[in-house]
């Protein structure tokens, strides 16, 4: 083993730099992506509520019934019946409508304001 690391005219320090090089390349390439990805579908898990439509991972859709994070249990409702999921089991969440920002209308001047 000392053999193969210092090779056979002595130590090259090349080898090393190298070996780190590689290291930082798949942390940066695999680990640290894949652990945004983590995060992001935890975030995107504990915004879950009733009533939000959502896909699981073997691809059902269906909408949420209730979610309980103690046991980490996820009820869907799929076109009346109902299936209990583990939370890691989903795979997207879509919102309900109600959570979008109402339009606010503006209003004209009134028939009446104008003959002012």
């Amino acid at each position: 083993m000392v053999n193969f690391v210092l090779g056979a005219a002595g130590f090259n320090p090349s080898f090393f730099v190298i070996l780190i090089l590689m290291v930082a390349m798949m942390y940066f390439m695999v680990m640290r992506p894949q652990k945004k990805q983590q995060q992001k579908h935890q975030e995107m898990v504990n915004q879950m509520k009733k009533g939000d439509a959502v896909i699981t991972i073997g691809g059902l859709h269906g909408v949420i019934d209730s979610v309980n994070t103690d046991t980490k249990i996820v009820v869907l409702d799929c076109d009346g019946v109902y299936l209990k999921f583990n939370l890691n089991a989903i795979r997207t969440v879509t919102p309900t409508a109600v959570d979008a920002a109402p339009v606010v209308e503006e209003k004209g001047a009134t028939p009446e304001e104008e003959t002012k």
